[in-house]
């Protein structure tokens, strides 16, 4: 799947693909303001939080540094009929943003369908796990204090602009759950300066870091965090502990007296390093992702007409003798040799409209796409998914 986001990012930061993620950091810009506006605007992540019942934390405004209290701008919608949902207040939050607030949105791919494309697309790119945070500052807001994220972040400014301070690393690649707090912020500053609209920033796990508005006047800024999460080799070691309860001698109890039984045990330890390697588990943990969350398709509601993969990561497409294999989210679907043109144009993660992939990749393209969706590998291409797309992925048969 190409994304043009993921070519700016590329061309910005001097990448030829996921390889340098976390490696270092780095900071460039694009050359295409419209993209910006067109992967998010600051009145449209306004527009989410008014159209969607959010609360806490997916939703939170903090002033000076400090969260303010979902009271001051949620309020509870109750229908004719009592029933209560909880919404965002428009007008105090426009009260707070006019004093000048941050307002965060995480999970803004659950919420908006630009952003969910975006972030799969990412996923197909690194092979990793990505979620956006969306943060809208206004005015002379200070942000958060300095601290490090446990996983590598893709900065992108939208709008406006944004002073930022990055410091390296105070404890190398530290984690979430980890041996040691790490609450003590390097010194050794590597870039401070002001995020631009169209400006991208890499930041490895670990690396201090702080952004404000604070002194900067009135104004505003709108940014994206895309963290991805990476696979690292406490994970590998985590999915040998999985496994090793296959083996009836990891499952009995382990006997106090000094030296029994060690040898066995690190004997069969050393054979399951051996059987399963790091390699073979980054392959399964792609392949063990469950299902995304898709619209439904049911034949009631008309023909299937349109369709994208919305799998987590590519599917795998193997070539049998007399079959093709398909595998991605714990299953494996079989099809006849003949489908291979068209698998490849539906699982390419590009929208694919089937009357105008029926001359290119023959009429089976038809009754494959009707078999992924109804395997949830592919969705039926919904107006609002389509607009995901839309001026960001080219059209399958385009």
């Amino acid at each position: 799947m190409e994304h043009r986001l993921i070519g700016a990012i590329e061309a910005a930061l001097g990448w030829s693909g996921a390889e340098d993620l976390g490696k270092g950091f780095v900071r460039g810009s694009t050359d295409d303001p419209a993209l910006m506006s067109r992967i998010l605007s600051p009145n449209r992540m306004l527009d989410i939080a008014m159209r969607r019942s959010l609360n806490r934390p997916q939703f939170r405004v903090f002033r000076e540094s400090e969260e303010v209290h979902p009271a001051v701008y949620f309020t509870d919608s109750v229908s004719p009929r009592g029933q209560s949902i909880p919404m965002v207040n428009m007008h105090s939050l426009g009260r707070l943003l006019r004093e000048g607030a941050t307002v965060i949105l995480d999970q803004a791919n659950v919420f908006d369908p630009t952003m969910e494309v975006t972030c799969r697309a990412l996923q197909w790119w690194s092979h990793e796990r990505v979620q956006v945070n969306a943060y809208l500052t206004t005015n002379e807001a200070s942000g958060f204090p300095l601290h490090w994220d446990d996983h590598d972040v893709l900065i992108v400014q939208l709008a406006g602009e944004k002073e930022w301070e990055v410091r390296g690393a105070s404890r190398a690649v530290p984690m979430y759950r980890d041996a040691d707090p790490n609450i003590t912020p390097s010194n050794d500053i590597i870039w401070s300066g002001i995020m631009k609209a169209g400006d991208v920033m890499h930041i490895p796990r670990g690396y201090w870091h702080r952004a404000t508005r604070d002194g900067h006047g009135s104004g505003k800024s709108l940014h994206v965090t895309f963290g991805i999460t990476k696979r690292t080799g406490a994970s590998w070691l985590a999915w040998l502990g999985d496994w090793c309860r296959e083996n009836e001698i990891f499952r009995h109890d382990l006997d106090r007296r000094q030296g029994a039984g060690t040898g066995v045990l690190t004997d069969a330890a050393n054979r399951l390093i051996a059987e399963r390697s790091p390699a073979d588990f980054l392959a399964a943990y792609e392949q063990a992702m469950p299902l995304t969350r898709q619209v439904p398709f049911l034949d009631v509601f008309g023909h299937l007409d349109a369709v994208v993969c919305t799998t987590h990561f590519p599917p795998r497409i193997r070539e049998n003798e007399k079959t093709v294999d398909v595998l991605a989210s714990g299953k494996k679907l079989t099809f006849r040799p003949t489908a291979l043109p068209a698998l490849r144009l539906l699982l390419s993660g590009r929208p694919v409209s089937l009357n105008r992939a029926v001359p290119v990749v023959g009429s089976e393209v038809v009754e494959t796409a009707e078999v992924l969706v109804e395997e949830e590998m592919c969705a039926s291409l919904t107006p609002e998914l389509l607009s995901g797309y839309t001026g960001l992925v080219t059209n399958g048969v385009s």
